[in-house]
């Protein structure tokens, strides 16, 4: 095993969460911990099924927004350095009028993870849609989509580096 701890997906958390979770990795217990809070994977394997899984989302928590040109998963991005999913907004002029697109693209290695850590990350990237910044609204919004966003979030943290410390989870 190296020698990295949880501060490298969980930077931004308290001293005593984080010692918390070391403990758990020292221990071995990290994976126990996320197999009785997670049951397996979801089956959403295609861009095509991921698409009308956020396109279900989306309709139910913001009807009133942009309509999405596409969700799909990403085999480019790089979940360590980059995102664990992007949005893009692209204007284009077409004759006299400018069209937005907007886009969503998840991290491939989500394609085999518990169905509420997917749920997060598309939950996360449809906030986008209303607030570009993580601010307070940015994640008031997040609750509103998903109540449970802050403890999925930081599961999802611990679940990265269970990966990256133990290998497979599930």
């Amino acid at each position: 095993m190296s020698q990295r701890k949880s501060v490298d997906y969980l930077a931004g958390y308290s001293p005593e969460l984080k010692q918390q979770a070391d403990s758990l990795i020292d221990t071995g217990k990290l994976p126990d911990y996320l197999r009785k809070r997670y049951k397996g994977n979801h089956t959403i394997a295609s861009s095509k099924a991921l698409y009308q899984y956020t396109l279900e989302l989306k309709n139910s928590y913001l009807r009133k927004s942009a309509p999405l040109s596409k969700v799909e998963y990403d085999d480019k991005i790089d979940v360590i350095h980059n995102a664990l999913g992007l949005h893009t907004h692209i204007s284009r002029v077409q004759g006299n009028k400018l069209r937005a697109k907007k886009e969503i693209r998840i991290a491939s290695l989500f394609k085999r993870t518990p169905e509420p850590f997917l749920r997060m990350i598309v939950v996360h990237e449809l906030a986008h849609i209303r607030e570009k910044e993580h601010n307070r609204a940015f994640y008031k919004l997040c609750q509103y989509m998903e109540p449970d966003y802050h403890q999925l979030e930081l599961d999802l943290r611990l679940y990265l580096t269970c990966l990256d410390r133990f290998g497979s989870v599930f």
